[in-house]
């Protein structure tokens, strides 16, 4: 079994927090964990990457003694505190850290984002040494993730993280820990430095795998060529003499023998280059994602929503939207907004405790599709991964293959019953499922809860050339940032609707925090001017009137400055 080699010197350093020998996970005939050594130690910032199905949560759990291993043990020398990405939890947490994530109490009915609010906060009121965080941006909104990273970053521990979330790796992480084939590589670096050296490889891999080609072809070349000219020496004629018969024999033996034993030669060379595998390359998306039957009309999706309510609570009153046909629009707004609700609502799929009065008029050319949180529902269980996938006759195998690849389900693993597969990998098939449907109105809520890093990425790409009408709600701001040509914000019961990028909206946003500053500067050194004029006018006992001209004219000139500022901006 092989083991980690960590220089902690280098990438770590302080007290061993936790150690584990011969971890060993089976599941059926497949080993899902084989590792030798690994250890923790304070101040270790760890971001444990892989592929879904790889065994990361299961390696979390029994780090953190929720659950034993096949093989092996685990010695922990401190507290540990478990951020779990799904569930609900016991408990409260700490009034700091409730009121810094505006948890709601545990009731029936909270929304994922407020479920991993409580998760959150529960785990970092117990201020332990180590803290392992399994997907602790699930279902979070802006607000929540940005409180998420800064806590994080704050956190004076040693943290084991799994996260789908690039920026929130990036920030938190100095070592990476890739699990592949039940084995972990240990890199000391950032994700995007780990990224980069992967990069780094496939290249070198790529150039070393052209040069063996490049040199096995030149070697057989050479091969076939001797082995053409020794075949093309002639033999002695039959009216040649003896004597000088023999000498052509003789020519000829030692002409044939020396071109076979170059080519012998030459084949040993061939045989003992060392092989280079060709780096994997994910295969090109050549069919039209979502073009097959474009909506014609200028708009797929008209909403308009006069009340909306759920357990209760209001959520959306006297609002609307449309969705220009063609374009990624993104359903942003804070936990427990209605974002969801909203989507299901559109979709006819209402809970009992939903009230939904107004219409979602979908465009007659519109064949639309919602994929939810519980999209597993429209998984057979039963069915392998390719037979769920090619629910539509029309999506040719290879079509759906190739995506599935691209998803990271690739070789036989689309021939695995989709029952016994993770969560991350049911995902994977549901919305391939989707992407591969004959709809031209995808409506996507929270696509990359349960994905791995290397999948979003994919996902990522696969968004941003569909041809269709796209509407989906994601807290990923990588994805929104890559995907959405327009942004509906939901905000204390009101649609507004952003017609331009994330980037585009955020600037504005800028700009307004600004002017709001300007506007509050310039409010302040007018009240100033204004109670100075007074003194000037009346002045008090002790005042000297030409240092308060001084003054007045000196600030005078700030307010004239800032307002031709505030005008410029």
């Amino acid at each position: 079994m092989p083991s980690i080699k960590t220089n902690h010197t280098e990438i770590g350093g302080g007290k061993l927090l936790l150690s584990a020998a011969g971890i060993r996970r089976v599941w059926g005939l497949r080993t899902v964990l084989d590792i030798s050594r690994l250890e923790i130690y304070a101040q270790d910032r760890i971001g444990l990457i892989g592929e879904n199905g790889a065994g990361k949560s299961t390696l979390l759990k029994i780090l953190a003694g929720e659950e034993e291993p096949d093989g092996g043990s685990v010695r922990r020398l401190c507290g540990t505190a478990f951020i779990h990405q799904s569930g609900s939890t016991e408990g409260d947490g700490s009034a700091a850290m409730r009121a810094m994530f505006r948890t709601e109490r545990d009731r029936e009915g909270l929304s994922g984002g407020e479920e991993t609010r409580r998760r959150v906060a529960m785990a970092l009121s117990q201020q332990v040494p180590l803290l392992f965080a399994d997907e602790p941006t699930t279902d979070l909104d802006r607000e929540g993730a940005r409180m998420l990273r800064k806590e994080l970053k704050s956190f004076p521990g040693a943290l084991v993280l799994v996260s789908h979330d690039r920026a929130l790796l990036e920030e938190n992480c100095r070592i990476i820990w890739h699990l592949q084939d039940g084995t972990i590589s240990v890199f000391p670096g950032t994700y995007s430095a780990w990224r980069e050296e992967q990069k780094r490889r496939r290249e070198f891999q790529a150039f070393e795998y052209d040069q063996y080609r490049a040199e096995k072809k030149r070697l057989e070349g050479a091969m076939q060529q001797k082995r053409e000219w020794a075949s093309s020496v002639r033999k002695a004629p039959k009216r040649m003499g003896n004597s000088e018969a023999r000498l052509h024999t003789r020519e000829y033996t030692n002409a044939v023998l020396k071109q076979s034993k170059g080519a012998k030669t030459l084949q040993d060379r061939i045989d003992r280059l060392e092989v280079k595998e060709r780096p994997r390359e994910d295969p090109p998306i050549r069919m039209a994602l979502g073009r097959r039957s474009p909506i014609r009309a200028h708009t797929a999706l008209a909403v308009r929503v006069s009340f909306l309510a759920a357990g209760g609570k209001e959520l959306i009153r006297d609002s609307a939207f449309v969705l220009p046909s063609g374009t990624r629009t993104a359903l942003i707004g804070p936990n427990g907004a209605g974002k969801t609700t909203l989507l299901r609502a559109i979709a006819g799929k209402t809970a009992p405790d939903v009230v939904f009065r107004g219409e979602a008029a979908f465009n007659p050319a519109a064949r639309w599709v919602l994929f939810d949180q519980s999209h597993e529902r429209a998984l057979d269980p039963e069915k392998t991964v390719l037979e769920n996938v090619l629910s539509d006759p029309s999506v040719p195998e290879a079509d759906a293959r190739t995506v599935l690849a691209r998803l990271n389900l690739r070789g036989d693993a689309v021939f695995k019953k989709t029952g016994v597969l993770s969560g991350g990998e049911r995902a994977k098939t549901a919305l391939a499922r989707v992407l591969l449907s004959d709809a031209n109105l995808i409506i996507l809520d929270e696509p990359t809860n349960h994905l791995d890093v290397f999948t979003l990425e994919a996902l990522e790409d696969l968004l941003k050339d569909y041809g269709g009408t796209l509407l989906f709600v994601s807290h990923d701001e990588a994805l929104l940032r890559a995907c959405a040509t327009r942004v509906i914000r939901l905000e204390k019961g009101r649609l507004v609707t952003w017609e331009g990028t994330m980037d585009g909206m955020h600037a504005e946003e800028r700009r307004d925090r600004e002017k709001e500053r300007a506007d509050m500067d310039t409010a302040i050194l007018e009240m100033r001017l204004a109670a100075l004029a007074a003194r000037l006018t009346a002045p008090m006992k002790g005042d000297r009137p030409e240092e308060l001209e001084e003054q007045y004219f000196a600030l005078a000139e700030q307010l004239k400055e800032a307002r031709r500022s505030k005008d410029q901006s």
